[in-house]
């Protein structure tokens, strides 16, 4: 039975980079036509400058996810915890419980619900939203298409680790929005990640212990002197 879903595994990537080979190479015939060519459009092994990469000289990444599990755990360069960031007061924890907006509106609760999400193996879900937010407020055309390649080569491409999970519909989206990038580039994208946090992971970081033992440590009386 394991080996069977194994095998499933397998064939529902390989169908799933077929269409994104097909996305890419669509996508480069579009920009040729509008005299757009991307300057490394002559290396062979890229079919265009966001890296829908399918060539043979990159190895697809396994489709174990135990390989994949142990290059998570080693990417935590620049990653802070809920000790590291600002306390949040005990109002501001306890208004977290009313909304996931409250969440994510608080410094020290996008921290928590980082770490959070890091024990769960779906921080880039954070990182992926962070990073949209970063590049809406930046305004140099230059600055805005490297960063636009860089959340599409972390986030976006099935061939990283910290690939977040889009339907084809918003995939399909930013395809299109790679042609002229923007700083909204990926704003449905941002959106249904933000949504899947707030369904999928917010209720569990609610009711996890670390938020139990944030409270308790919040509500009990500073040490006498």
């Amino acid at each position: 039975m394991v080996t069977h879903m194994g095998s499933e595994r397998v064939e529902m990537r390989k169908r799933q980079m077929q269409v994104h080979q097909e996305a890419a190479a669509s996508v480069l015939q579009a920009r040729h036509r509008m005299g757009n060519t991307p300057t490394n459009a002559s290396n062979a092994c890229c079919f265009c400058w966001c890296c829908c990469c399918s060539c043979s000289c990159l190895t697809v990444r396994s489709e174990d996810e135990t390989i994949q599990r142990s290059t998570f755990e080693r990417r935590t360069e620049g990653t802070t915890n809920c000790e590291e960031s600002p306390k949040p007061t005990l109002e501001d924890a306890r208004s977290w419980t009313i909304s996931f907006e409250r969440v994510m509106k608080s410094a020290a609760g996008r921290s928590c619900f980082r770490q959070f999400l890091r024990t769960e193996f779906s921080e880039e879900n954070m990182m992926f939203w962070l990073a949209c937010e970063e590049l809406k407020k930046e305004t140099n055309k230059t600055v805005v298409e490297e960063k636009v390649r860089q959340i599409y080569e972390d986030f976006i491409s099935i061939l990283s680790p910290k690939e977040v999970s889009l339907d084809s519909r918003v995939r399909d989206v930013i395809n299109r929005n790679m042609l002229e990038p923007t700083s909204h580039t990926f704003d449905d994208a941002q959106q249904q990640i933000y949504t899947l946090m707030q369904r999928d992971s917010y209720p569990r970081f609610i009711n996890s212990t670390a938020y139990t033992d944030l409270m308790k440590s919040l509500e009990e009386p500073p040490p006498e002197s």
